[in-house]
């Protein structure tokens, strides 16, 4: 009888053993993401398998970002951290090299196929200038919000589907299925932002900041500058005045506010111009996480565009 009892409490650590080693084999690794629109990228990837931990949520903004203990834990914990890279996500240089031994980081910005542009000069410029661009650059210099071109995404779902099947070859076909969708569904938001935002192509607006050059030169848009020359600081009076002179001089139509910042200065540089004032949002702030967020973001942007530049 004894020796019945210790063969079944072998048997049933043996059965456990398999059980939690099964679980481990089909358990989905742990993947951080930065901002919401690449969580939504890596999420639409990951459908089916798991979700990934967002990091900066809500209305906050990467460039000032402070990272709380429990989102330090999901560093240190992650297989995998995808973000755009340093020139953006300034707050992950440290964490990241701290644990660089252990957790893969994955910059988007230079993934392959993804166009990169540098940094236009000062806060005014016209959208006919030449843009320098190149497809994979390295260092400082570079305009950090690629993922505003649906062609920049696509390329950056590829380097997803290949990163995260590399690690996880247990659902290798699951990611890559789901990346073939995603793409197609990129392709489709891509030609229907073109024929949306045809009639507001001459029009002339001012941002808030410089985040839309891959959205305007995707879509042929007509952005004459931006109110700060740096989203982390106020500009001073002789930028103002500079700003004001330039609507008036090229009759802008709107000037952009966006939700991480206050609209404060946008209302003092449109009084008495009689330009409007709208709001862009370049990270979908108002959005829930997840695989729906990257094109609901795109849409409300060629909306928002749309429904302030348009019309008389």
């Amino acid at each position: 009888m004894e020796c019945h009892l210790t063969g079944l409490k072998w048997l049933q650590r043996v059965l456990g053993l398999l059980l939690l080693w099964s679980l481990a084999a089909f358990a989905e690794p742990p993947v951080v993401v930065s901002i919401k629109p690449l969580h939504s990228l890596v999420a639409g990837v990951m459908q089916g398998v798991g979700e990934p931990t967002l990091l900066v949520q809500g209305g906050a903004s990467p460039h000032d970002y402070s990272l709380r203990p429990s989102e330090v834990r999901a560093i240190n914990n992650a297989a995998v951290v995808f973000w755009i890279g340093p020139e953006l996500e300034g707050f992950l240089g440290k964490p990241l090299d701290n644990v660089k031994a252990k957790v893969r980081a994955v910059a988007l910005a230079t993934a392959p196929g993804v166009e990169r542009l540098s940094l236009r000069a000062g806060g005014a410029w016209q959208a006919a200038d030449a843009h320098a661009h190149e497809s994979h650059g390295q260092g400082a210099g570079y305009d950090p919000h690629s993922w505003l071109d649906p062609v920049n995404a696509i390329a950056m779902v590829r380097q997803i589907v290949a990163v995260l099947a590399e690690i996880d070859a247990t659902h290798r076909t699951d990611y890559r299925q789901n990346g073939e969708r995603l793409i197609g569904r990129l392709e489709q938001l891509n030609q229907q932002l073109t024929q949306t935002l045809i009639p507001i192509k001459d029009q002339a607006y001012v941002v808030f900041h410089d985040a839309y050059q891959y959205f305007e030169r995707r879509y042929g848009l007509h952005s004459v500058g931006s109110v700060v020359l740096n989203p982390e600081q106020r500009p001073g009076a002789k930028r103002v005045s500079e700003i004001q002179a330039r609507i008036r001089d090229l009759k802008v139509r709107c000037v952009f506010s966006e939700p991480q910042f206050q609209p404060t200065l946008v209302e003092i540089v449109i009084a008495g111009s009689g330009a409007r004032r709208g709001v862009l949002d370049p990270l979908g702030a108002e959005f829930p996480a997840g695989s729906e967020a990257y094109f609901m973001l795109l849409r409300r942007l060629a909306a928002d565009l749309t429904g302030c530049l348009g019309g008389a």
